[in-house]
């Protein structure tokens, strides 16, 4: 191959060179490194791999070297191995006069597709250049172990991955190409810092500049994907990649749930494999880019077939989200919640930021006072003291949002789990007051039940805004809803009610009662009640809202549960068991809309209230100490007997005992229904 272009003043590579120079961005570290070794500086490395997914500037930097190159008087060879055999007669034709060439240097791309002359790079024809010859590989595989592992390569050999430019670089590379700084934030958003997706969005929004924000067009997708995405083997490898972009994380778990009867070992080791896929903590995703692209182009191409695959990735992490324990709950609701992207709501709350920056812990006795002082920056001295009062009262119910490298807390949050609130903390916090007058006023918790206050989100820096520290809370919210046992009310405090109302009636939590003040700041309360439309209803709300936003045709909300206190669920039992041969009356019975007859799933509510009644009758048998009562209540309520002294009658009772065993065997129908009601097993 000749050394190059003629790149002289008078030729339209000159040109060429000067227009890719201005558009040139960021690339400082790399740049730094090529120069030292062009300049045969001490420490430097005579050979430099690079490597990273299509689009993230690999060609452009190379081009860039063989311009610093040639303006260094260097001579200058080139290749794309994309245009030749992958042998090693090839290369040697294409590139062999680097090696006769004092202070030569070597470009050579698309080293993936030479991937078997790996070995023979490395060990026959790099070894022969001469001393002060510069050698840059570009491939968007990473090189093998074998380079790393070799002690000879240690001092001839700089390996760096390409990564995103910085978000100035990428700002800079939208200036140089004209688009409005109003559309940067849009922009971004789309194509964070990956060079080809900023070009291709640039290209697009400097087409009409009277917009006000930027989206992606199917043009734009389209041209990402067919640059980035490699070879796809089957169908299979394609559904495997799809899935790997709509959730947050693949495992072999969720392939294997998803596509059963494929080898789901086999597909996520060829993911794994690709240059544009990256492991993370709790599996394999795609660049974010090209996630997005991904995504987009199945739900356009297949919409049946992507809400099928959706439902089918849910079933999965809602399961594992219910499973979850200890260190695995955060990530599993993170997992949860970016199933929600498609709703239009969550993706403006959330970062899905997980790379471990910030984590959540148990408040320890030596945070005492940094969390305090958190309080204190954050929402003022009155707020601190209030927060002081739950740390002394309730310190299981804080958690802190450390960093890891040192330590520090930098946010806390506190679920407060309250059955009645005490005088002393009612006067102590004026929230809590106004939350215990809200529930008292609209049903208050019942014997058993308790409520759950999201009373403090605190971090300064990002003070109740998006960011890493509040997607920890958010997800802890979740956990504690996801995982309730006897939850009455899930109360959320915020200070800018306006910003999270859309979330709040996202999720289901409308705004409830006046705002309380502390410290002259006033907070909002977004309260659901969890007996008139619990978990499973919600879930069923939430499903309905993932992909297509809470608007969409057929996503109405539950029919809510009546919430009856203890003596009005008592008479309603017995109203039932009164009313068992009226069908008409047995239908309007209360319990015929209560969580005793949903919990059933059974579309007949009617037919639901009479098993579950049946089964608390039946169950007396079980004890044979009740076997009296299950006789008493049976004959009197099923059989059809006119009147309770017919019913003692054919009991061989005496009235006052059958009395009694009525009264005993009502009373523990009523008990066991009640338990079911509040989900807390069956009386002793």
């Amino acid at each position: 191959m000749p050394f190059g272009v003629d790149h002289s003043a008078d030729r339209l590579a000159h040109r060429l060179r000067e227009a890719r120079n201005r558009a040139f961005v960021g690339r400082s570290v790399e740049l730094a490194l090529f120069r030292s070794a062009l300049a045969g500086d001490a420490g430097s490395f005579p050979v430099l791999f690079l490597h990273g997914p299509g689009g993230i500037g690999k060609s452009t930097l190379l081009r860039r070297f063989g311009d610093e190159a040639r303006a260094a008087e260097r001579p200058v060879v080139e290749l794309d191995a994309n245009t030749i055999t992958p042998s090693a007669d090839a290369f040697e034709a294409a590139v062999g006069q680097v090696l006769r060439a004092d202070g030569a240097v070597l470009l050579v791309d698309n080293v993936e597709h030479v991937q078997e002359l790996e070995c023979w790079l490395r060990e026959q024809f790099l070894p022969r250049l001469p001393i002060g010859a510069v050698a840059v590989l570009a491939s968007r595989q990473r090189p093998s172990v074998r380079w790393r592992t070799d002690p000879g390569w240690d001092e001839a050999l700089r390996i760096v991955a390409l990564r995103d430019l910085a978000p100035e670089d990428a700002i800079a590379l939208l200036t140089a190409r004209g688009v409005a700084p109003r559309l940067h934030e849009s922009v971004l958003a789309f194509a964070g810092g990956h060079p080809l997706a900023l070009r291709l969005a640039a290209e697009d929004a400097v087409r009409d500049e009277s917009r006000a924000s930027w989206t992606p067009t199917r043009d734009v997708q389209e041209t990402l994907l067919a640059q980035l995405m490699c070879e796809v083997p089957s169908a299979l490898h394609r559904r495997a990649l799809e899935i790997s972009a709509h959730a947050l994380a693949t495992t072999e778990e969720l392939l294997r749930t998803v596509m059963p009867d494929a080898d789901a070992g086999a597909l996520f080791t060829w993911l794994r494999q690709l240059s544009f896929i990256q492991s993370g903590q709790h599996g394999l995703h795609p660049l974010d880019v090209l996630r997005d692209a991904l995504d987009a182009d199945l739900r356009w191409r297949d919409p049946q077939g992507y809400q099928a695959m959706h439902y089918q990735i849910r079933a999965h992490v809602l399961e594992r989200g219910r499973e979850a324990s200890g260190t695995d709950v955060l990530p599993a609701m993170a997992a949860l919640t970016y199933l929600h992207r498609g709703g239009g709501v969550m993706p403006e709350f959330l970062t899905w930021q997980t790379d471990g920056d910030v984590v959540e812990d148990q408040v320890r006795p030596e945070d005492r006072t940094t969390v305090l002082r958190l309080a204190a920056e954050a929402e003022g001295a009155e707020s601190a003291a209030v927060v002081r009062f739950w740390l002394d009262r309730a310190p299981e119910a804080f958690r802190v949002h450390r960093r890891p490298a040192t330590g520090e807390p930098v946010g806390f949050m506190a679920w407060l789990r309250l059955a009645e609130p005490r005088d002393e903390e009612i006067e102590a916090d004026p929230v809590v007051a106004a939350v215990w007058q809200h529930v008292s006023a609209f049903g208050p918790p019942r014997p058993g039940e308790h409520l759950g206050i999201a009373r403090f989100m605190v971090c300064p820096t990002d003070y109740q805004r998006p960011s890493p520290v509040m997607d920890l809370v958010e997800w802890r919210i979740l956990a504690e809803i996801l995982h309730q046992e006897r939850l009455a009310w899930s109360v959320l405090v915020f200070a800018d009610t306006k910003f999270w109302e859309p979330l709040m009636a996202y999720i289901d939590h409308p705004q409830a009662g006046a705002a309380p003040s502390v410290g002259g700041a006033s907070y909002g309360l977004f309260a659901h009640d969890w007996r008139p439309v619990p978990l499973e209803a919600w879930l069923a709300l939430q499903k309905s809202r993932e992909l297509f936003g809470a608007r969409v045709r057929g996503a109405a909300r539950p029919p809510e549960l009546v919430v009856l206190s203890r003596p009005e669920f008592d008479a309603a039992v017995r109203d039932a068991l009164r009313s068992w041969r009226q069908p008409e009356v047995f239908a309007a019975n209360p319990l015929t809309r209560s969580r005793v007859v949903a919990d059933y799933g059974i579309a007949d509510p009617v037919r639901s209230l009479r098993q579950a009644v049946r089964e608390a009758v039946g169950a007396l048998r079980e004890d044979p100490r009740e076997a009296k009562w299950h006789r008493a209540v049976s004959a009197t309520f099923f059989d059809g007997v006119p009147t309770q002294e017919a019913a003692a009658e054919r009991l061989g009772l005496a009235f006052s005992t059958y009395r009694r065993h009525l009264a005993g065997g009502l009373e523990r129908v009523c008990d066991r229904l009640w338990h079911r009601e509040l989900r807390i097993g069956n009386p002793k």
